[in-house]
């Protein structure tokens, strides 16, 4: 999926009932064929030649220190669980897994998982909702080297030139995003396009106004989709926001036909491409001063699957261990222009890349949209998908909203 595999993806969407049928069906059934008892197996998302390389290096080092070998099997993130549960019906699963966070909870819930703690894995010095993050009802199944999240991204020379402040709250991001719409040049850019980019970032603005994806027609995820509602009734927002993924947002920012962006820290390195671009970072805004800006945890997980080979899954976490240590963080934050998970890691982080500063303050309040629904999450994010493309063009949130939360309930 290239470089920005960390952030959220389309999914494949699997009918829980059939992960979890085929998850059991293949620990019943044995082992499999017979595996290299020195060669261990990962299966992840780095398709793009610098993420492979990355990971390739730090599974050398680690493989080095434990005295075996670590290999990667790399395919397209939207093909990770489609192929982990074609690997566990054929009894061929690999012993470590990197999930996207938001898809983790599915394979858990299937009991396709081991509880890392179980080998070992203990979570001290990581925050409460990274910790989350890689967790389902309870147990931590989900080890995390490093993660993302949204901020604000501006042109500085755009800001400078009319005089303006970084906003900080909705009233003033509206009017400098206004006062910035000018010629071929809209105030902000993001992505409400019908799918998991568009909700993505609309957590920010649901959680910080009080919203909750357990009730999507509630008063504070209403009054959300109206803010960004008013955003685009103002011109501040193209109208082909409702088509854009957040790659083709940092497209347009880069062009200079957005002066501010909702956008990941995966842009960063494109963004370095650009000497003219002058940007910073900041916070996303909040409903009003003084409020706690809220912003989804994006990234993968290392899993440990369960194969029925203790000795295996133990050596297995040990690797996992090892990816997540504090140094193997760093260097992979450093990397990717992620967060370390780690909350040592990060504090070293920051000093590293003080430009980032404001994304390492988004993370630490930050959540997992798998926190309150689990494995239920798929179906509220396809609601909230066709509740964006309703709004957007037409309908009222109030309406939209309503269908959304029926579609969630119901499944249609």
């Amino acid at each position: 999926m290239s470089k920005r595999f960390n952030r959220c993806s389309r999914r494949a969407v699997i009918p829980r009932a059939t992960l979890s049928l085929l998850v059991v069906a293949a620990a019943l059934t044995g082992c499999g064929r017979p595996r290299d008892s020195s060669v261990y197996r990962v299966l992840n998302s780095s398709t793009d030649e610098t993420y492979h390389r990355w990971d390739a290096q730090a599974m050398a080092r680690c493989g080095e220190r434990l005295g075996v070998a670590v290999e990667q099997q790399s395919v397209p993130a939207a093909q990770v669980m489609t192929k982990a549960l074609r690997m566990a019906s054929s009894k061929s699963l690999p012993d470590i897994v990197q999930f996207d966070a938001s898809e983790m909870p599915a394979f858990a819930a299937a009991g396709g998982l081991v509880d890392l703690r179980t080998l070992g894995l203990g979570t001290g010095d990581i925050p409460r909702g990274i910790v989350n993050f890689g967790s389902y009802k309870g147990t931590y199944y989900g080890a995390a080297r490093s993660v993302n999240t949204l901020a604000l991204f501006y042109d500085k020379d755009a800001l400078r030139q009319a005089a303006l402040k970084v906003p900080t709250t909705w009233a003033e991001l509206r009017r400098t995003a206004k006062e910035l719409t000018r010629g071929g040049r809209y105030g902000l850019a993001l992505s409400a396009g019908g799918a998991e980019d568009g909700v993505f970032q609309f957590t920010p603005f649901m959680w910080s106004n009080g919203g909750d994806e357990t009730r999507l027609d509630g008063p504070g995820v209403v009054e959300a989709l109206d803010y960004w509602k008013s955003l685009l009734e103002d011109g501040s927002l193209s109208k082909s926001t409702v088509g854009w993924t957040q790659a083709d947002v940092n497209d347009q920012f880069m062009a200079g036909n957005a002066a501010m962006m909702i956008n990941g820290p995966w842009q960063v390195e494109t963004l370095n491409t650009k000497k003219s671009l002058h940007w910073g970072i900041a916070r996303i805004p909040v409903p009003k001063a003084g409020e706690k800006s809220v912003g989804p945890l994006g990234g993968a997980v290392l899993t440990v699957p369960d194969t029925g080979d203790e000795r295996r899954e133990r050596m297995a976490g040990r690797i996992v261990a090892c990816l997540t240590s504090e140094r193997e963080q760093l260097t992979y934050a450093r990397n990717s222009w992620m967060v370390p998970a780690d909350e040592k890691a990060a504090a070293a982080w920051r000093g590293q890349v003080p430009e980032l500063d404001a994304l390492a303050d988004q993370v630490a309040t930050a959540r997992s949209r798998t926190a309150k629904l689990g494995a239920g999450w798929p179906a509220v994010s396809l609601a909230l998908q066709s509740a964006f493309q309703a709004a957007l063009t037409g309908q009222s949130s109030q309406a939209a909203l309503r269908r959304a939360q029926q579609r969630a309930t119901n499944g249609n």
